[in-house]
């Protein structure tokens, strides 16, 4: 996936301008971006501050360590039931 050019936090930054006020053109043309993808960051990033944006970071990063872990142990146990299975 491709990186993008403005972290999380600058995106949050953008955001506010706008419910600051300022013209979504305006802020498109001060940042270089296109309205299209400033209403993609609306729709995804819209509400968010950046102590949420972290927590939901956080969240994200521990759901997939769980994630994991989870799919560690149901190889394990499939592992094991095979092994019970077989006939000594």
């Amino acid at each position: 996936m491709k990186k993008s050019r403005f972290t999380e936090t600058q995106i949050v930054a953008i955001l506010k301008e706008a419910e600051n006020g300022i013209s979504v053109p305006e802020i498109c043309r001060k940042h270089g971006l296109s309205s299209a993808l400033f209403y993609r960051w609306k729709s995804k990033y819209g509400g968010l501050d950046v102590s949420s944006l972290s927590r939901i970071k956080e969240l994200e990063a521990e759901n997939s360590r769980l994630k994991k872990l989870y799919a560690d142990r149901c190889l394990e146990m499939d592992i094991l039931k095979e092994a019970l299975e077989k006939k000594f």
